[in-house]
């Protein structure tokens, strides 16, 4: 396993961090994002969104659970969609099953990013990066990723 940890003190070295990520990750990996609400985790994906050629609006789907997009990158000869889930409102494996989530990471095609990723419980895939994030203050964010 290898570990970085970076302090990023503004919006856009958190944004630069996600592109960075973006640019590293494979089909067939998922992300696996960790951290209380405020501490960054959609301020990351605008990053990896830009990275990957998205334009429109990445905006977290707390609420609706998953937002996807068509990825218009370099990176799109090998992935087709990048899927953003929220899994902060889901309470069991068998709702996580239920929506679909095992599919998505299944398929080559798909770049899968989770927040709450904890709630897959034994369902999180083992070939993963893990991106803790740590409010720190109002500007600075540790995040650590852990590629497995």
């Amino acid at each position: 396993m290898i570990t970085e940890e970076k302090i990023t003190t503004s919006v856009e070295e958190t944004e630069e961090l996600g592109a960075t990520v973006a640019s590293q990750v494979r089909p067939g990996v998922v992300v696996a994002m960790h951290g209380e609400l405020g501490s960054g985790k959609t301020t990351f994906m605008h990053g990896v969104a830009k990275q990957l050629g998205i334009t429109g609006r990445v905006i977290s789907p707390t609420f609706i659970l998953m937002r996807s997009y068509v990825i218009n990158s370099s990176e799109g000869q090998y992935l087709d969609r990048l899927y953003h889930l929220d899994l902060y409102r889901l309470s069991s494996e068998r709702e996580i099953e239920e929506i679909g989530v095992l599919d998505l990471i299944n398929d080559p095609k798909n770049l899968v990013f989770i927040e709450w990723a904890e709630k897959m419980g034994s369902l999180l895939p083992v070939k993963r990066i893990d991106v803790s994030f740590e409010y720190v203050d109002e500007k600075k964010r540790k995040i650590t990723i852990r590629r497995k």
